[in-house]
């Protein structure tokens, strides 16, 4: 029995490329603390089916030098509004470029989306990434 192939490469890659605004910083001025941010109403889009994702983003990170610049992010959050993506691609992109941005300590990103089809997914990556 063959199994038809429903979701290519180009699927999983979807969103990927896209040119997401860089998360502006400011200087950390102490040691030792932890940032948590919500997104109570994040959106984006199945890059197959289109139809709307909803979920809650939460990012987490131990700053050390510098804190991400909270109008700035949610600016770069709403480019995943309308852009087809797929919700663990959502997650790992978002540690990435907070990283990029941060350089935190450790890092953790959240999302916990609302069932559609009756599943709902959580997913959550890790900064530094654990050994595979």
């Amino acid at each position: 029995m063959t199994v038809e192939k429903r979701y290519t490469d180009e699927h999983a890659r979807a969103g990927l490329d896209f040119n997401f605004p860089a998360i502006e910083t400011w200087p950390n001025q102490f040691p030792g603390y932890e940032i948590e941010i919500d997104d109570p109403e994040f959106t984006s889009v199945c890059p197959k089916t289109g139809l709307p994702d909803f979920g809650v983003l939460t990012i987490r990170y131990m700053p050390r030098e510098r804190c991400a610049e909270l109008k700035s992010l949610k600016e770069y959050l709403f480019c995943y509004r309308n852009l087809g993506i797929f919700q663990e691609n959502v997650v790992n992109q978002v540690l990435e470029d907070m990283v990029k941005a941060c350089d935190p300590v450790w890092a953790v990103v959240k999302g916990i989306f609302r069932p559609r089809g009756g599943i709902s997914t959580t997913v959550e990556a890790r900064w530094p990434r654990p050994q595979s």
